[in-house]
């Protein structure tokens, strides 16, 4: 039975307590983020630390010696720690895995006295739109491809929880829990469940009035501009926005103008000649 966590700390299953301790301190002070400045010492620097405070606790190392790494599905130690995900404290997980209590638990693995965590963390990058309006996304992990809803209106940082699709341990099964990152929009600035969106406006609408049709993320609209439009007026197109996921609202859209102007170059000449006298 793999048991990665001496292996961590380099060390053989037999270590007494003063050996554990002695190899505990020796490898903290090499990969110590104060002094190794590798790009991998700081987490090698945890994986250290969360191995030490289960060796060095003689409940918990106990239940680590009986069970070893089916603890983490099978997988040795840094390799099941990479996988919860950067933003995943490695003692959080201990702390989740070695609780009060003993047993085995319901789902989730083993419970109570330490839980083998089988759900997965992963991220995914998602269309800004897609974020705005909703609608499906294929993920891919563990070999399989599918496709999940997202709802519309998700925000940044999000976590969704996709039911089943974690590891599986004596008939259990995890779940996949998915932080969302949204790619940036080129067209759109979202602001709280605000949009806002730059238009271009031509000079004749500008000054003259008129309308223009306009693209928004639920629907076409002809938007009326007024006469002397200046350059950065704002819009407001009520609900035209980002749906809250709570409320079912809708916030607004603002279309910020935009004032083309023409090519002097190409301007009709007695036209031209007017403006540089009248203008």
């Amino acid at each position: 039975m793999a048991k990665s966590l001496y292996a961590t700390l380099e060390i053989s299953e037999n270590a007494s307590a003063d050996e554990i301790k002695k190899a505990y301190r020796k490898l903290a002070r090499k990969y110590h983020p104060d002094i190794n400045k590798e790009p991998q010492a700081t987490e090698k620097f945890k994986e250290i630390n969360a191995a030490y405070e289960v060796l060095s606790d003689k409940e918990k190392k106990a239940q680590y010696d009986q069970f070893g790494d089916n603890m983490f599905g099978g997988q040795n130690f840094h390799d099941f720690a990479r996988g919860q995900g950067s933003g995943v404290d490695i003692n959080d997980i201990l702390r989740e895995m070695f609780g009060a209590g003993g047993g085995f638990g319901s789902r989730g693995g083993f419970g109570g006295g330490f839980g083998m965590k089988l759900d997965v963390q992963a991220q995914i990058t998602i269309p800004f739109m897609t974020s705005i309006v909703g609608g499906t996304h294929q993920v891919s992990t563990g070999g399989e491809a599918f496709d999940i809803r997202i709802p519309a209106g998700i925000k940044e940082a999000s976590t969704l929880r996709v039911r089943g699709k974690g590891r599986t341990h004596n008939g259990q099964m995890g779940d996949l829990l998915l932080q969302i990152n949204i790619a940036p929009s080129k067209e759109y600035k979202r602001e709280n469940d605000d949009l806002y969106k730059t238009i271009d406006v031509p000079l004749k609408e500008a000054w003259f009035s008129g309308k223009i049709e306009v693209e928004t993320p639920h629907k076409s609209v002809s938007l009326k501009v007024p006469k002397n439009t200046k350059n950065g007026q704002k819009f407001r197109i009520q609900g035209g926005g980002v749906p809250n996921p709570k409320t079912a609202l809708k916030g607004d859209l603002y279309l910020v103008a935009n004032v083309i102007l023409p090519d002097v170059d190409k301007m009709d000449k007695a036209l031209r000649q007017m403006c540089e006298e009248k203008l």
